[in-house]
């Protein structure tokens, strides 16, 4: 758990930024609750007027880092993981939801049943628990031997759609099918298909509202995927690995870090970047939906 002490502008605009995660809750002095991937975002404000923010679970160092500077978590001794199904599979997860400088991308991975044991020896786990360091080593033998269909999303594109009356979890439902049919079309046999859930069936087949996209069926959704399903564990390092490389086209394009999330550091960089390239290039670069764009 960690519990980090703001503002009254920086808790609004972290308020803000998680309002399409909330979920209902109820107790003493809490403002809100958002459930984000694995972690419990919650508000607290006093009578003092006092306002802390707790990130509580699996991805509570992440998700708080992008706000405020945190103590690197110790390491613990690498986690065995417990795969429910090893057989022949297709499988897709997804990165960049919250950066405003760095684009969407979804990545689906197709494996074998004798492909696991190459998991294994590569130190595949949940992406969100390995250094970028590791993920940038395992990356080019990744791409390599697992067939995977990837998808990048622009933040020009993002904002296109975003001014279409998309919203974020309609945009990943539509860029999850794509990636998943372009593995599916290939490999019509496969019937253990998994998608990191974000939302419940229902809906994500509701935003599939495209006639002319065909639609992969029989996919079952299931959060903490790349824990359960070694395909979503493939795809969700790949994601991050190409997520990495885009992260280093952008600096090296713009001579400038692209720092990841939308806390503090962000909005630092965000400054610079307009100064460098002007309102117009820099409404093609960053999400305009986000808070982050009309602050200060």
């Amino acid at each position: 758990m960690i519990s980090i002490k703001v503002t009254p502008e920086q808790y609004q605009e972290i308020k803000d930024h998680y309002s399409s995660y909330f979920v209902n809750a109820a107790g003493d002095y809490i403002d809100f609750v958002a459930n984000v991937e694995g972690c419990v975002i919650t508000g607290y404000t006093s009578k003092k007027t006092k306002k802390s923010i707790i990130f509580n679970g699996e991805n509570e160092y992440e998700e708080a880092s992008k706000w405020v500077e945190v103590e690197t978590p110790v390491k613990k001794e690498e986690e065995k993981l417990h795969f429910v199904d090893y057989g022949e599979q297709i499988g897709s997860d997804e990165v960049g939801v919250g950066d405003f400088l760095l684009p969407m991308i979804v990545v689906a991975v197709y494996m074998r049943k004798d492909q696991y044991q190459r998991l294994k020896e590569l130190g595949v786990t949940d992406s969100k628990k390995m250094s970028d360091q590791k993920i940038r080593e395992i990356g080019p033998t990744l791409v390599k031997e697992f067939e995977y269909s990837k998808l990048t999303l622009p933040n020009s594109k993002y904002n296109e759609m975003y001014l279409k009356e998309e919203n974020l979890n309609s945009l990943k439902a539509k860029m999850h099918n794509r990636a998943l049919y372009n593995l599916h079309k290939k490999y019509e046999d496969v019937i253990a298909i998994y998608v990191d859930q974000f939302v419940d069936e229902k809906t994500y087949y509701k935003y599939l509202n495209d006639e002319n996209e065909p639609i992969v069926k029989g996919i079952s959704f299931k959060t903490k995927g790349e824990q359960r399903f070694p395909s979503v564990a493939a795809a969700s390092v790949i994601a991050r690995y190409a997520f990495l490389l885009e992260k280093d086209r952008l600096e090296a394009k713009y001579g400038i870090e692209f720092p990841c999330g939308a806390g503090p550091k962000v909005d630092k960089i965000k400054k610079i970047l307009l100064e460098k390239v002007g309102q117009e290039e820099f409404d093609s670069l960053v999400k305009k939906n986000f808070k982050n764009y009309s602050s200060n």
